[in-house]
């Protein structure tokens, strides 16, 4: 579980985050929404370590980050995967190459062992014969996937995704979350899910925190969510003609 208390992040003047506390549960999907600019991205970056919180904590299992020493932080940063949007694959290596990345940087694995856990991670993602393919021979689904295997390579306890269906197409996207959910429910991972994508909301949304203009508007879970009586959320939920058919 993460949990984040009391957190707020100023950029100059510009008050971003404001007081949000939320609680991402393990073995569940947890997505963050809200509109372009409410904070959404900003928050992900300070619960992974690339922004500092001007005040409040934010708390791994019980282990505030900034409470760390370095080398408790390095370890603890072990323990997390990352989705990037893009998929951001290294186009110079092969897939093998990609999921070998984190392997060769924070283990002493075997070359043995490495191959082992990397011919897992790719026949769970669907992917069993990609190993010798650059990313320029390989589709945009295909790329995310390859991503994903490349996050859980190190067994992480806590798995990031940032905008994980972008660019793709609806019947892809499924597949995606699909994945997503299932490698969070069979590893116990805290999954944290940045997202705007409706869709994803409704096929995955265990455990949702509606950020708008910096602040928690709103918390439940997919079966909630269409029955919300928070009008900020509603405009944003129903802002498609598809979603307000589903809501009469």
């Amino acid at each position: 579980m993460i949990e984040i208390k009391g957190v707020n992040k100023s950029f100059s003047s510009n008050h971003v985050l404001k007081d949000v506390s939320f609680k991402f549960e393990s073995g569940k999907t947890n997505l963050i929404i809200g509109a372009s600019g409410s904070g959404k991205t900003t928050l992900i970056k300070c619960m992974v370590g690339l922004h500092q919180q001007d005040s409040g904590t934010i708390s791994f299992d019980g282990r505030d980050f900034i409470e760390l020493d370095k080398k408790e932080q390095r370890i603890l940063r072990q323990d997390i995967g990352m989705l990037f949007q893009g998929g951001a694959l290294f186009d110079y290596l092969t897939v093998k190459q990609n999921i070998s990345f984190g392997l060769d940087m924070f283990t002493t694995m075997s070359q043995k062992d490495k191959d082992d856990r990397i011919a897992f991670c790719l026949n769970r993602v669907n992917l069993s014969n990609a190993n010798d393919l650059y990313p320029s021979e390989i589709s945009g689904g295909m790329i995310k996937r390859v991503a994903i295997a490349r996050a859980i390579a190190l067994k992480p306890r806590y798995l990031f995704c940032d905008e994980p269906n972008s660019g793709l197409d609806p019947q892809t996207a499924i597949i995606i979350d699909n994945l997503i959910q299932e490698i969070t429910q069979e590893y116990n991972i805290t999954t944290v899910v940045n997202t705007h994508d409706m869709n994803s909301v409704m096929e995955i949304g265990d455990n949702i925190a509606f950020i708008s203009e910096g602040q928690l508007a709103w918390s439940g879970d997919k079966k909630s969510i269409m029955s919300s009586d928070c009008q900020v959320l509603n405009d944003f939920v129903f802002a498609s003609q598809l979603f307000k058919k589903l809501k009469q």
